[in-house]
């Protein structure tokens, strides 16, 4: 999202928003990216500085980590990337704004599926997030996550957020009401031997959060401007949600770097209460 998805100059803020959040509950911030080739978890000021320049800077998944790394190639990772570097560093707690997912058909596109789903199915990582971007196929998304076998816990809700909106009409079967809870949970997750990721998911706040009517109407424009220009593949998020920016007034920017922060927060205090053991 640094060097990849928010828009220079807000990267900038949300780095600083986000491991502030961090360092302000005691846990230790680390921004994966693959640095000249080497697959990092925490870049110096140098490399962070560089990164949100976006100099060079490529988009590396999980599977293009090898590539990128025998190259000594500079790559942004996604969330698959992203919790793939943090599990080889022996980091359980991941935060980002929200999962990549089923993206939604239209006039016989065919199917695509984000590489972020096969990763949290096989990857063990607690994976703070406002649940999939608006922009994709949200109860697509959870259909399968739930045949992959991820576990989703809705951290003081019972619905599943839709990154921008708090609202979706989907209803979660398990809910936490605090950090204890969900510690407890990934605790029993991973004494059963489970490799999945588990995901909990939080709303965003409350005083930035935008109506699902509004959402869903900006999705639906953006969608329909990307099939007119013709623009798909890799291309096609970064270009739905500048879309979506411009057709809520630039309030989608705003919270999606008052998502970032607080998922940021979240992911910090469970990563303390799993320190401080059961």
């Amino acid at each position: 999202m640094l060097a990849q998805g928010l828009p220079v100059p807000a990267n900038r803020e949300c780095a600083e928003r986000m491991v502030r959040a961090v360092s302000s509950q005691g846990a230790v911030p680390a921004i994966t990216a693959v640095v000249s080739g080497v697959a990092t978890a925490g870049l110096d000021d140098a490399e962070l500085e560089r990164f949100l320049r976006r100099e060079g800077i490529g988009k590396v998944s999980a599977r293009d980590l090898p590539m990128a790394m025998a190259r000594g190639s500079d790559g942004a990772t996604t969330v698959a990337a992203a919790i793939a570097i943090a599990a080889l560093a022996g980091i359980d707690v991941f935060a980002t704004g929200g999962i990549g997912g089923v993206h939604r058909g239209a006039n016989g596109a065919t199917y695509d599926e984000s590489a972020d789903l096969v990763e949290l199915a096989r990857t063990p990582a607690l994976v703070v997030s406002a649940g999939a971007k608006s922009i994709l196929d949200v109860p697509a998304t959870l259909e399968r996550l739930e045949t992959l076998g991820v576990p989703i816990i809705g951290y003081r809700t019972g619905e599943m957020p839709g990154f921008f909106t708090a609202e979706t009409g989907l209803t979660l079967s398990t809910r936490a009401e605090n950090v204890k809870e969900v510690a407890a949970i990934w605790r029993a997750h991973r004494e059963l031997g489970r490799k999945t990721a588990m995901l909990v998911v939080q709303p965003p706040p409350a005083d930035v959060a935008l109506p699902r009517r509004a959402v869903e109407e900006a999705v639906e424009s953006a969608m329909q401007a990307a099939q007119s220009e013709g623009v798909h593949g890799g291309a096609l998020t970064p270009f739905l949600l500048a879309a979506v920016e411009r057709e809520t007034g630039g309030r989608s920017l705003g919270a999606n770097l008052a998502l970032l922060e607080a998922n940021a927060m979240l992911a910090a205090e469970i990563a303390g209460e799993l320190a401080h053991g059961p």
